[in-house]
């Protein structure tokens, strides 16, 4: 498991690479950095490939189409032309939400 840390602190990929390698101990730190590394690399690449990635009590991580538009410089007030572009977007499953509110699982199922 991960250990808490104090503050806002950001979670890092060492520190993922270090709760795998901590929660199997059988395994190599190498063998632990081949196995986070590659899970990695499978869900960016099924997002480059336009599939969504679903993880059950996390949410859903996708890319999608937006298209070009005139957007406005909020200082200046001139107008640009904002490219058409993907973007990533990340839909929160009711599982994190609850938690991240402090919800407890009963709660969740009302």
């Amino acid at each position: 498991m991960l250990k808490i840390t104090e503050g806002n602190q950001t979670l890092t990929r060492r520190a993922l690479r270090a709760a795998i390698y901590d929660c199997c101990p059988q395994l190599s730190c190498a063998k632990a950095r081949d196995i986070f590394d590659a899970t990695f690399e499978e869900l960016a690449g099924a997002i480059l490939r336009g599939e969504p990635v679903k993880l059950r009590n996390f949410g859903t991580f996708s890319a999608r189409d937006k298209r070009e538009r005139i957007g406005r410089n909020p200082k200046t007030g001139v107008e640009a032309v904002i490219r058409a572009r993907k973007v990533l977007t990340f839909h929160p499953s009711p599982a994190l939400v609850a938690r991240v509110n402090g919800e407890t699982s009963e709660r969740l199922d009302d």
